[in-house]
């Protein structure tokens, strides 16, 4: 019984990680100042069409979209170009910097806009979600970001539900709304150009791995408001679809450098989460007829709540929720690969280039 006692405990501090935070809606068009989108892009041929697509659809048009090739060894230059945008190259990175924060800054200075979008390649723009985020921002003041929906098709994507859900806790927190080191999410962030030039932008985190949980903590020292949304169906993500060792990498070049980040508190939860959901797999090893009980019905409470849990924040189907037995497997393989990469290695793997771990290219 006791098991069932640690899964309700389990189950109770998962939902006092997470709030159900979308994005308003907003029918007023926006009527600010000049707005430039930037996007880093490293081998995305395949993403690309998406989201420029996406941005053409747009009810409010941006001044200008610059797409920062990032030293691509595919036709992510040639696609860009195709699509009408101005597209910057990168070459060799500075000593000191990542390829991402480079990227951006270099975008950043290449911009004209008094607001500044910076997306991903993979994000995918829904026609309304250009228009809500600049009207949300206006409103909100400093940084705006939105945890985009994660949209699946293949099997191996499902597999990071656990590790998606654990991302979204690291945002919706109410420990970490009022942390003087809040995060943002780097896939879709909005800020003016005053304050991003106030607190140094990417310039400011160049070395960083981690750029979004950096950049949002330079907000809030400088006194800036950080505010992060779930992007819900006006901004979403296919986040691996060239299979599952970039899955792997993707998100274990941060799954333990991001708890340094977090409130002690967001981490002291989670860790409660996560010991209630590993009592739930006792039900795979269990024999005596009571402790069966209890496991299943601890396996089961978090199969409803995975599942509803899950809802806004992508779609990883009916399957997974009840299997997440086998997401909650990925995501030890990948917690234990980041260790490994972090502890003994001093670097990690992602997209071709060897990054040490608090700072440089090798």
């Amino acid at each position: 019984m006791w098991i069932f006692l640690i899964c309700i405990i389990g189950c109770l501090a998962g939902f006092g990680l997470f709030r159900r935070k979308l994005l308003p809606g907003s029918a007023a068009p926006y009527t600010g100042g000049r707005v430039s989108v930037i996007i880093p892009a490293r081998n995305e041929e395949g993403n690309l069409p998406y989201l420029l697509s996406s941005l053409r659809a747009q009810t409010y048009q941006p001044a200008e979209v610059i797409v920062v090739d990032d030293a691509s060894a595919d036709r992510t230059r040639a696609v860009a170009e195709s699509c009408g945008v101005t597209v910057l190259q990168n070459h060799e990175l500075p000593p000191g910097w990542t390829g991402k924060t480079w990227a951006v800054w270099n975008g950043f200075q290449a911009s004209t806009g008094d607001i500044l979008v910076f997306l991903d390649a993979d994000v995918r723009l829904a026609p309304e979600a250009l228009n809500t985020l600049l009207q949300v921002r206006a409103r909100a003041g400093g940084a705006v970001s939105a945890v985009p929906y994660h949209y699946t098709e293949k099997f191996y994507e499902r597999l990071a539900l656990i590790p998606n859900l654990l991302g979204v806790f690291a945002f919706t927190s109410p420990f970490e709304q009022r942390s003087p080191r809040q995060g943002l999410y780097g896939s879709c962030i909005v800020t003016s150009r005053e304050d991003y030039e106030a607190v140094k932008g990417h310039d400011g985190i160049r070395a960083e791995i981690l750029d979004d949980l950096n950049l949002g903590a330079q907000y809030r020292a400088a006194g800036l408001p950080v505010t992060n949304y779930l992007g819900g169906r006006e901004v979403s993500f296919r986040m691996y679809p060239d299979g599952i060792r970039s899955e792997l990498e993707g998100f274990s070049k941060g799954a333990v450098n991001s708890t340094a980040q977090l409130s002690p508190y967001t981490v002291l939860l989670v860790a409660v989460w996560f010991i209630g959901l590993a009592a739930a797999q006792s039900l795979w090893f269990a024999w005596q007829a009571d402790w069966i009980y209890a496991a299943l019905a601890g396996y089961l409470l978090f199969a409803a709540q995975i599942l509803l849990l899950a809802r806004p924040v992508g779609r990883f189907g009916l399957v997974m929720p009840l299997l997440h037995v086998l997401s909650v497997l990925f995501f030890l393989i990948v917690f234990g690969y980041s260790a490994y990469q972090v502890v003994f290695l001093k670097k990690v793997i992602w997209k071709g280039r060897t990054i040490k771990v608090g700072g440089r290219k090798s």
